[in-house]
Formats: structure tokens, sequence, C-alpha cells
């Protein structure tokens, strides 16, 4: 009997660690004007450093200084998913700001969603993933100077 119980629990610990886990992953499309037109978020978006969203062609006048990925992530406990969101992407474009600062750039450019090294380019969108319990957006953008500003 002992080892019929042994037998039973070993095979279930081998049949739980060969099945495959997929934890919770759904993708949202949110607009950036409202995650930036958010009054009641925190952190707050620095406007010291110019933010550009989208791809865009190199112009006159830009100096690159690297390029960099900034991850926010946001608990669900409390806040709607739009909310958690918003404040995820918030929290990950602040990131951003203050790197450039560290690297001496004037500008982000270029700023993509990068959700595991997948890009997502738009103006007037980013992407936003729903964990199990959390929401996480991941931003990739230049760091730059650009001249006269």
């Amino acid at each position: 009997m002992k080892r019929t119980i042994l037998s039973l629990l070993a095979g279930g610990v081998l049949l739980a660690t060969a099945w495959p886990a997929n934890g919770r992953d759904i993708k949202r499309y949110l607009p950036i004007g409202a995650a930036l037109e958010a009054q009641d978020l925190q952190p707050k978006i620095d406007g010291s450093i110019r933010i550009v969203f989208g791809k865009e062609t190199t112009r006159e006048g830009l100096k690159p200084l690297r390029n960099d990925v900034a991850i926010g992530k946001e608990r669900l406990r409390g806040k709607s998913d739009g909310t958690a969101c918003n404040s995820a992407f918030l929290l990950a474009l602040v990131e951003l700001q203050k790197r450039a600062k560290q690297h001496g750039a004037n500008a982000v450019v270029n700023i993509v969603s990068y959700y595991k090294k997948i890009e997502m380019s738009s103006t007037t969108e980013y992407e936003c993933h729903e964990g199990s319990g959390y929401m996480a957006v991941a931003l990739r953008g230049d760091y730059v100077k650009i001249a006269d500003q």
C-alpha cells in the first residue's frame, strides 16, 4: 500500500513537471493619448524630454545616442484593465525618459511596443499584455540629441 501511494505521488510529480505550463497572456491595444491624458495616474510624464511614437525616418539635426527597452508592470488589484494598462505604459515611458536624461539625450524617438521582442509600431496605440494578476507594457525607443531644442 505504501509503495502504491509513493508510486502515485512520484507519477503525479513527473506529470506535473512534464505538462507544458502556459501563463496567461492577453494582448490589448489601447490609445496612447488616453494614457498620456490620465490625470489620476502616477507617475507623470516629464515635459523636458520630447517623446515621439512610431517609426520615423532619420532627419537633419538628430544625433543618435543609443536605444533601450523599458518595461512597466502594474498589478490589477482594485483597478480596471484599462487603468492598469495605462499605468504600466506610463511607468515604462517615465523609465525611458529617465534613462534618456542619464545619457544626455533631450528626446526619445521611434518609441514602439516591444513585448517579448516583437515590435508593434503605432503613433496612436500601444500594446499591453495581461498576465495573471498584472498588466505589462514594454517600450523600445532611441535616445537622441535634437539640435535647436
